[in-house]
């Protein structure tokens, strides 16, 4: 029988970024809060030596052991969904701070046009513009309403960039910090896309150009340009994330407590409320019982829409009708891209994880899609995160790929290649969406979540068309010769392509086409939260983290506020 443990003010559920800021707001206000996390503590000191790219980038050192929990896929509804067996297409983190610990620290902000892409969409467009089949829709939220949030994020996190972006929307402050520094990699991306008309800007990083300290008193390190950030936790404490930021800073306050190996198996409830949740400690596989006054899913996107499934909360989308809200808007990332090949060689091992200059004259609407057959677009950059030897290999076209040759080809291009990457959107469609599995259990016999995904003609006509821009950035810098990502067909989760997961959990103003309303407050259970990336409507041309932070941030006021009163926060 599960244990009853005391009941505290507010519970989340996973320890990352997003619960990190919701315990620090919620603690700070003078909330008991608790945090579990079914990972392991760490902390900066266990990354210390630990620049071993087979370990922890092939094997995947940080990651979720799917021997434990998975997914099953499928790409269509016909097909018989499988496990995943080993993480490949995105990766899943593990342990306290989540994947804001092995994040590479790119942090941007959604567009205005994101936020209410529907409305824009058919003002600038009409009706017609993509089929029924695409289920775009508004957030319930605009840019304006959410751009305190961004700025608090970023002071957070400490962001070096530079406030020169023509596209973005408008802003109370400029970046924490200056951008990193510049070497002649960018500076080849910069002169190019200048020279072509374009609007280059340095990539906004949670990196940290210089010694900072946060509005919370944490301090961030400068960056040391070691190239090991994706995948790898930051020894110099130079990378902003939740274990060196806000899990701190909520434990100073004396109201926050971490439990560690607590992996969360239902949410409790009671009439039209939430009244704790069960988990199993993953140590002895006792069972415990915590009740809350306000429960918060803040662990990874699939998580939390597994949770409210096997806990029987909220409407299972249906694909047949195209009613239900749960596990709806599911949607992924597109990486079209070109490398180019030089004479010349470059410092290609030094690195930062946003050691980056981008331009987003082909991202959201910021160019006319009214010949073209798909909407929005994508980030395109260029980016030196350090080229590690394992994982780095890139050749010309027409090498072999094996023997003398290869080997030869590989050492004199390896410093020699520059690639321009895109970084492309995803529209929700109507048979990509996330449910239970019903055939496959995890080790605590719970059902596993079943991802039904495919690419669609619109990320394929985005793909190629991407491809081109960055193509013709490439060959402004005059190389060699070059070689461009294939075109995309279906989707696998074999090749890592991003660990941008998005929708499930989406937000909006209306119940009927939502999960939660515009404080992550779920509708049919008003004392339960949810946030993180499953809130986003569809995916943008830009990492999420920085806007799944400042959603983070609103919830954690809507919580504080709902403390106080209780009720519907709209």
């Amino acid at each position: 029988m599960a244990k009853i443990l005391k009941k505290v003010d507010v519970l989340t559920v996973g320890v990352g970024w997003t619960g990190g800021i919701v315990a620090a707001e919620c603690a700070k206000a003078g909330l008991k809060v608790v945090g579990l996390e079914r990972g392991d503590m760490r902390s900066t000191e266990d990354f210390v030596q630990v620049h071993d790219e087979w370990r922890y980038a092939v094997n995947y050192a940080l990651m979720q052991d799917l021997s434990k929990e998975t997914v099953t896929f499928r790409n269509s509804p016909k097909q018989k969904a499988l496990p995943m067996r080993k993480l490949g297409s995105f990766l899943l983190g593990d342990n306290l701070g989540g994947a804001g610990v092995h994040w590479n620290g790119w942090t941007y902000r959604f567009f205005p046009y994101d936020f209410e892409i529907k409305t824009m969409t058919e003002k600038r467009y009409g009706k017609n513009k993509l089929s029924k089949d695409y289920l775009i829709q508004d957030w319930g939220i605009t840019y304006d309403e959410m751009e305190p949030y961004f700025d608090r994020f970023e002071k957070t996190a400490g962001v070096s960039g530079e406030a020169k972006n023509p596209f973005s929307g408008k802003r109370s402050n400029g970046y924490p910090q200056p951008p990193l520094k510049n070497t002649p990699i960018l500076s080849k991306f910069e002169q190019a896309t200048t020279k072509m008309g374009y609007n280059p800007y340095r990539m906004p990083a949670s990196n940290s150009s210089g010694s900072y300290t946060n509005p919370d008193g944490e301090v961030l390190n400068p960056c040391q340009y070691c190239a090991f950030c994706e995948r790898f936790g930051c020894e110099y404490g130079a990378k902003a994330s939740p274990i060196v930021t806000v899990i701190p800073t909520a434990l100073k306050t004396g109201n926050y407590e971490i439990r560690c190996n607590a992996n969360v198996i239902e949410i409790l409830k009671k009439g039209d409320k939430v009244i704790g949740v069960k988990y199993v400690d993953t140590k002895t596989l006792e069972e415990y019982i915590q009740p809350a006054d306000i429960v918060v899913l803040s662990s990874f996107v699939l998580n939390n829409a597994k949770l409210l499934m096997v806990s029987k909360i909220g409407e299972q989308y249906d694909p047949k009708t195209r009613k239900g809200t749960l596990g709806k808007n599911y949607c992924y990332q597109l990486n079209p891209g070109t490398t180019a090949f030089f004479d010349e060689q470059f410092n290609v091992f030094m690195g930062s994880g946003a050691l980056g200059t981008n331009i987003d004259d082909f991202n959201g609407d910021n160019f006319d899609h009214s010949s073209l057959d798909f909407i929005h677009g994508a980030l395109v950059y260029g980016l030196q995160s350090g080229a590690r030897p394992i994982l780095s290999n890139p050749v010309p076209a027409g090498t072999p790929s094996w023997g003398s040759e290869f080997k030869k080809a590989s050492v004199h291009n390896y410093t020699r290649a520059i690639s321009v990457g895109g970084q492309g959107a995803s529209m929700p469609f109507y048979q990509n969406y996330l449910s239970l599995d019903p055939t496959y259990k995890d080790a605590y016999g719970v059902p596993l979540l079943r991802m039904t995904y495919n690419f669609t003609d619109q990320d394929r006509a985005l793909f190629k068309f991407i491809t081109k821009q960055t193509e013709a950035i490439v060959k402004a810098m005059n190389p060699k010769s070059i070689v461009s990502a294939s075109q995309i067909v279906d989707y696998s989760v074999i090749p890592y392509q991003s660990t941008h997961n998005v929708g499930g959990t989406i937000m909006g103003a209306d119940p009927k086409t939502s999960v939660v309303n515009k404080y992550l407050q779920h509708w049919d259970m008003e004392n339960l939260f949810v946030v993180g990336a499953g809130n986003f409507a569809h995916n943008s041309g830009y990492n999420p983290t920085g806007t799944a932070g400042a959603l983070a941030y609103r919830c954690a006021e809507g919580i504080i506020k709902y403390h106080k009163k209780g009720g519907s926060l709209i």
